[in-house]
């Protein structure tokens, strides 16, 4: 089998010195067998990498302006991989998310790839294919089965979008393009790019099997309930977009402002926003979508070649898988042997399930193990039935095979053999 190409996953870091470590963590559990991290972070996340256990061999770059593309800029300045991968620092990636992500750049017409994403439940998906046009609409992708798939940009000016924590591009087209537009404090940076590739005519490869938990953690423009505090960058980055691609504005800003008011209402109806929040935060969408009217657009300018040396991480590569099952009161023990196992440089899964039908969810943990909660009759996939009448073994069996093709499990049987 051929190896997946050198890589280099860079990490934007601002304000979530604890989410960098876990996501620092989770990547150091990935299959592919040659990579390096850039982390580009605040004084707080240069913290957090100096004390992680793989902080020394970590290509660190201090960074405290609020502007991830310049951000994302500088670190792929430090990216001496072939491909360029970016997670969030709120996102952990399946041990196999890597290798897959940038195996299809073997092919030397492919110049970005985008895997899938699953939201906060660890379970549903966040995101899957879509495309964007000029004027910032998406429409679904489809995508033919669960392998990787190559796509040209689609007809009418649209590009194939690929989710800026679960992208990847060739480093030379990358650096030929400019990057990231600076344009784009926060909000369609990706975008952006997946437009001036598609305008390139570049081939992108979906890749349903390349996938990360994004957990929507706290920042300054939102709380951890996804409740905004600010549509300012929103607003600003929108109409930088229309106007960089030539999209008519008053149509795609109307539609920004009728979607922006309701998921307003949204919370407002879920109690996490009171009436009065609505025109105020509808005011910062609007003195955003003035100062995106009237930013400067500078052309961007090539990137220059690697400014260090590649840097793999050390111990990566193909490890072991162990699952550990049991239930909702064993808890103590199993994270006890668990966090043995992972020590002793194991992937491990923890599925640890109570009475009742509470729903399933996944979620890794700081002590770098995977852990699955729920009632034994709930349900994991939200599309099937919220009962699951099912002897506690052969459930443990079936969510460890709706597991095995994303990460290593082992040997592990859903039997008392696997119980502290």
């Amino acid at each position: 089998m051929t190896p997946p190409p050198p890589a280099s996953v860079i990490v934007v870091s601002r304000g979530r010195p604890r989410h960098l470590a876990r996501c620092l963590t989770g990547l150091g559990q990935s299959d592919h067998p040659a990579f390096e991290v850039v982390v580009v972070a605040d004084p707080a996340g240069c913290a957090a990498v100096a004390r992680h256990p793989l902080g020394a061999a970590i290509k660190l770059v201090g960074f405290e302006r609020a502007n991830i593309a310049a951000a994302r800029n500088a670190g792929i300045v430090q990216a001496a991989g072939a491909v360029v991968a970016f997670l969030d620092d709120d996102a952990v990636p399946e041990p196999t998310w890597l290798a897959r992500l940038v195996a299809p750049f073997a092919d030397p017409a492919v110049s970005s790839a985008g895997g899938f994403v699953r939201g906060r439940n660890g379970i549903s998906f966040q995101w899957r294919a879509r495309t964007i046009a000029p004027d910032t609409s998406e429409a679904p992708l489809a995508v033919p089965g669960d392998g990787p798939s190559l796509h040209p940009p689609p007809p009418g000016g649209a590009a194939i979008k690929t989710e800026g924590t679960c992208c990847a591009f060739r480093r030379t087209v990358l650096a030929e393009l400019g990057g990231f537009d600076p344009a784009y404090a926060f909000y369609l940076d990706e975008a952006d790019l997946n437009l001036r590739l598609a305008a390139a005519g570049a081939l992108t490869a979906i890749v349903p099997g390349a996938q990360v938990h994004h957990g929507f953690a706290a920042s300054p423009r939102r709380t951890e309930a996804r409740v905004p505090r600010d549509l300012a960058a929103i607003g600003a980055s929108s109409a930088v977009f229309v106007r960089r691609h030539g999209a008519e504005a008053g149509p795609a800003l109307a539609r920004l402002r009728a979607e922006q008011r309701a998921r307003l209402l949204r919370h407002m109806v879920a109690g996490g926003l009171v009436p009065g929040d609505v025109g105020r935060l509808m005011a910062t969408l609007e003195a955003g979508i003035a100062r995106g009217l009237a930013a400067p657009l500078p052309a961007l300018a090539p990137l220059p070649g690697p400014a260090a040396p590649f840097r793999p991480l050390p111990g990566t590569g193909t490890r072991p898988g162990l699952v550990l099952c049991g239930r909702s009161w064993q808890r103590t023990a199993l994270h006890a042997r668990a966090r043995a196992a992972v020590a002793a440089g194991a992937v491990v899964t923890v599925l640890r399930l109570g009475p009742g039908a509470r729903a399933h969810r996944m979620g890794f943990r700081d002590a770098g193990f995977w852990e699955q909660t729920g009632g034994r009759f709930g349900r994991s996939d939200r599309d099937g039935p919220r009962f699951v009448a099912s002897p506690l073994a052969a459930r443990f069996a079936h969510e460890i095979a709706r597991l095995s093709p994303l990460r290593p499990v082992g040997a592990s049987a859903a039997s008392g053999a696997h119980y502290p």
